[in-house]
């Protein structure tokens, strides 16, 4: 569970909500975790905003995990937007807003980028500049899920689980067959370099937590989306960038998530930096990015300067 909260969040994103209500779910269904693949268009550099703020009215027996699942959220992204409020108890008929966009982290090859900071999972198509982005489970502290540059080099469905010699006291097991109370799911992309795993699970309310011994852990319906599409010689980029900058429809936006296994010692001068180093940092308001690397809450912040703003009003009207 992250540990940095945000106790104005719930305030401050519902003063720039920008969608229209997402709709709630009346009822559960056997269905309701079964999701249609969604893409979202994208361009570097000018168009890496993605996804929109939706709403949702708390119905009787929601949990905070439950409507996460429900919005292809993580546990965390909810949590640390209503930190002070009571996850398995919300307050019924209170209206959430749901976190559901993302400024896409930077990358190399546009394949699948794992940006720990944000426990979440990006899927490239080069071909149709389209992606699709998936929330995950990382490595608890002490096991840390490490970044670094790797390939798929096996897919496997039902997977066997050869546990570790370093958790075969733990578990009392060297080997795990296929089966419900297996951990790694019905699905795995086994990564170049080591032992570690992109995989489905058993316990999909690790999604959005630090629980895993290193491997990344992704919803069931999550899995079954992404295996079938992922070949093997897939290129693989985990990184660890809590502060993304982004821009859509000429305005420029900040994504600040917290730093999870606490590598940042300044966590604002980092973030500081990273504006230094953005090619549009004059078009920012220094004001507004600074709240928003102090508040976060991993929500998309327009932080486009008053002036910036002007001129591209201005333009429009004169059709340009």
């Amino acid at each position: 569970m992250l540990r940095r909260t945000a106790t104005t969040a719930a305030s401050v994103l519902l003063l720039v909500l920008v969608a229209g209500p997402g709709g709630a779910f009346a009822d559960y269904t056997e269905n309701m975790f079964n999701p249609v693949k969604c893409r979202y268009g994208y361009r570097f550099p000018e168009q890496t905003v993605i996804g929109l703020l939706k709403t949702h009215t708390v119905k009787p027996k929601d949990t905070l995990l439950d409507i996460a699942r429900y919005y292809e959220l993580g546990f965390n992204e909810l949590q640390i937007v209503y930190s002070s409020m009571d996850p398995w108890i919300p307050p019924k008929d209170e209206t959430l807003v749901i976190p559901t966009e993302w400024v896409l982290p930077p990358t190399k090859s546009e394949q699948i980028v794992i940006n720990v900071p944000e426990l979440r999972l990006y899927f490239f198509d080069r071909k149709t500049r389209t992606v699709e982005t998936y929330p995950i489970g990382i490595g608890d502290e002490g096991w840390e899920t490490p970044v670094g540059v790797h390939t798929i080099v096996e897919k496997r469905v039902n997977p066997t689980w050869y546990v570790p010699k370093s958790l075969q006291a733990k578990y009392g097991i060297k080997v795990m067959p296929p089966g419900p109370e297996n951990p790694l799911g019905e699905y795995a992309l086994r990564l170049s370099g080591g032992e570690y795993l992109i995989h489905g699970t058993n316990i999909p309310w690790g999604v959005g937590r630090l629980t895993s011994h290193g491997c990344i852990r992704m919803y069931p319906e999550h899995i079954r989306l992404l295996f079938p599409q992922v070949k093997v010689g897939t290129r693989v980029e985990i990184i660890y960038e809590p502060v993304k900058i982004g821009r859509r429809d000429g305005r420029i936006y900040v994504e600040a998530n917290p730093d999870v296994y606490k590598k940042i010692p300044d966590y604002l001068r980092y973030a500081m930096e990273k504006l230094r180093e953005y090619p549009l940092a004059d078009r920012v308001d220094q004001e507004k990015f600074i709240r928003a690397a102090l508040l976060q809450n991993g929500v998309p912040t327009d932080v486009t300067q008053a002036q910036t703003e002007t001129m591209a009003a201005g333009a429009h009207a004169h059709g340009d």
